[in-house]
């Protein structure tokens, strides 16, 4: 397996104060664990590039992005909500971090590589056509997909959202759309408190109750999701992976632990090698613990570079 590993320096620019649990160190955190594993040097790493206008507005208004250009401070914090604030540099980093969906796209199409990990901040699934919350501005996922459909002619794209947090902003960008189908596992009852119910046709809630297993997830993703992935053949596979599900993390009460990750991680790989000839690419979105973030990314890399789960460093 050829794995591609895109990140950005500007990606640690954005931040919203020194107790904030979405944080610079997150992506530290990241690449020094998979550094010491080895599996940072089996990746081929490239830089991200920032996501232009045109790409954002096939999946924002226009006016959201007019509105959060003019919310960005020149210094100091500027709050959109309770726990979503802007620097001088978020929209810097969050032009790069869809961008680089934008580039892993481009490289899976083009055979430039198997499979790709954007290793990326702020996160984008929450983020919705024309509002940003929940730690999230632009819906980096959303906009890779969109740039698939216009620039590649993939005619369907699925997503599939592990996180313990629902991904509300995907399903409001594409709701109703029958060329794109969202999984989405979450922790339920639990922010974001909207859009919990599937009322459409391509959209596959998966709400799990606080102290949920591996069991019960692994369920769930057999019986919901790999029937609907069966039926809807997608051409390309994109993963919005959230490492806050993890049993360590604070941010939620599911109870994921690393080897959940590599599973449900080979489950997509399996999906995306029967229908979208291998084209897979995966960007970060949840996952405060700087532990088992590390830990769960490790587990997810293994996957993606085809390893056991339990090679030794």
């Amino acid at each position: 397996m050829i794995t591609a590993y895109l990140t950005h320096p500007d990606c640690v620019l954005h931040h919203m104060g020194p107790e904030h649990p979405e944080s610079p160190a997150r992506l530290e955190a990241i690449r020094a664990r998979l550094a010491l594993d080895g599996l940072l040097q089996q990746t081929m790493q490239g830089e991200a590039k920032e996501a232009p206008t045109e790409a954002l507005e096939r999946v924002h208004a226009a006016r959201h992005l007019s509105a959060l250009e003019k919310c960005q401070p020149r210094e100091g914090f500027m709050a959109l909500d309770s726990d979503t604030l802007m620097n001088p540099d978020t929209l810097k980093a969050a032009r790069v971090a869809a961008g680089a969906v934008i580039k892993g796209v481009d490289q899976v199409v083009k055979r430039q590589a198997d499979n790709v990990f954007c290793a990326v901040r702020p996160p984008g699934h929450h983020a919705e056509a024309a509002e940003a919350m929940g730690f999230c501005f632009y819906n980096n996922v959303a906009v890779g997909a969109a740039h698939a459909r216009e620039h590649h002619g993939i005619a369907r794209v699925a997503i599939l959202d592990f996180d313990v947090h629902q991904c509300n902003g995907t399903i409001d960008i594409f709701k109703n759309d029958p060329n794109v189908l969202i999984c989405s596992s979450f922790q339920s009852p639990f922010y974001p408190w909207r859009y919990l119910k599937s009322e459409w046709p391509n959209v596959i809630n998966t709400p799990l109750a606080a102290g949920c297993q591996s069991a019960e997830f692994r369920e769930a993703v057999l019986t919901r999701w790999l029937p609907a992935l069966h039926d809807f053949k997608p051409e390309l596979v994109l993963l919005s992976t959230g490492f806050d599900a993890h049993r360590d993390d604070p941010m939620g009460e599911l109870e994921l632990n690393d080897e959940d990750y590599y599973w449900v991680t080979r489950q997509a790989m399996e999906i995306a090698e029967r229908y979208a000839e291998r084209r897979l690419v995966s960007v970060l979105e949840g996952g405060y613990n700087p532990t088992s973030l590390a830990s769960g990314c490790a587990a997810h890399l293994k996957a993606l570079l085809g390893l056991p789960f339990d090679n030794a460093p």
